[in-house]
């Protein structure tokens, strides 16, 4: 593949993108579709066409980085990122991480990967969000919809990262090739339990992960591997208003009622508890 050439393809008509200059401001396909970067690097693949969901916000990015910046989801980085080489059998590696966010996982990833190239696509809604996963090395940040077709060729990754964000299981195994992976990250029905009714914070449901294994395996994904990732988290008030802030409920929360929720909390000593699913292609 030259420097030019990608495996992202045409949010408009499905057919191949190519950089159109040297410094990968432009993508272009063959019928003339084309995409600027905007400014901080990153591509708006829902310009014209909108989504019916609701972008996470500047301030919601910003509570995430930081969160994630003091380690407290770190072991979980790790998990994956472990998992991600136990499973790597090449030179090469090819991901899409599906609900990136600000690509803290898929940066842990490609840090700890001995492959020697790299390609990685970054999917979020937010365009905040993909401002900072634009800034990751060897990834291409696009704003999109994962709830539609993805922007890659078939058969085109090697591994699909979705962590706690909408699952397309269908597209998942289209752009999977068939030695591939894809890693599902769940919070259990324990995670955060000690803050979640004092923050306004939305819970986990139970029995996700039998219905989670019946949907991926209706398009042709059967569970592998599941783990569960329990620790404790000493968080401060700090820490706790962007546990709260940076999630979906995020959306509704008020930031001065929230500041006095978690001054009235305290230091709190919190339970992180995720399920890391892997599921592969059925023979």
């Amino acid at each position: 593949m030259s420097s030019n050439e990608t495996t992202v393809t045409c949010p408009v008509c499905e057919l191949p993108l190519c950089f159109r200059d040297e410094a990968h401001k432009t993508l272009v396909c063959d019928t003339g579709h084309r995409f600027d970067a905007a400014k901080q690097g990153y591509f708006n693949f829902l310009t014209g066409k909108g989504t019916n969901f609701l972008e996470d916000t500047s301030a919601m990015v910003q509570a995430r980085d930081a969160f994630q910046a003091r380690g407290h989801y770190a072991p979980l980085a790790d998990k994956l990122a472990e998992i991600v080489r136990g499973h790597q059998d090449s030179s090469s590696l090819d991901l899409l991480d599906a609900g990136a966010g600000t690509g803290y996982y898929l940066n842990q990833i490609l840090d700890a990967s001995s492959a020697v190239n790299h390609d990685a696509l970054a999917l979020d809604i937010s365009r905040y969000a993909m401002r900072r996963a634009a800034k990751l090395p060897h990834t291409l940040a696009l704003v999109w919809d994962v709830w539609r077709r993805l922007p890659s060729a078939d058969a085109s990754r090697d591994v699909v990262l979705n962590c706690f964000a909408p699952h397309n299981p269908a597209e998942f195994r289209r752009v999977l090739r068939d030695h591939g992976i894809c890693i599902v990250v769940t919070g259990e029905p324990d995670h955060l339990n000690e803050v979640i009714e004092p923050l306004g914070m939305l819970s986990v449901a139970d029995g996700k992960l039998a219905s989670l294994a019946e949907k991926f395996a209706a398009h042709g994904l059967e569970l592998s591997h599941t783990q569960q990732l329990t620790y404790q988290m000493e968080l401060n008030t700090e820490d706790l208003y962007n546990l709260a802030f940076m999630g979906p409920a995020g959306h509704h929360l008020q930031p001065d009622a929230l500041g006095n929720k978690v001054q009235s909390l305290g230091h709190q000593r919190v339970t992180a508890s995720f399920g890391v699913h892997t599921f592969i292609p059925k023979a």
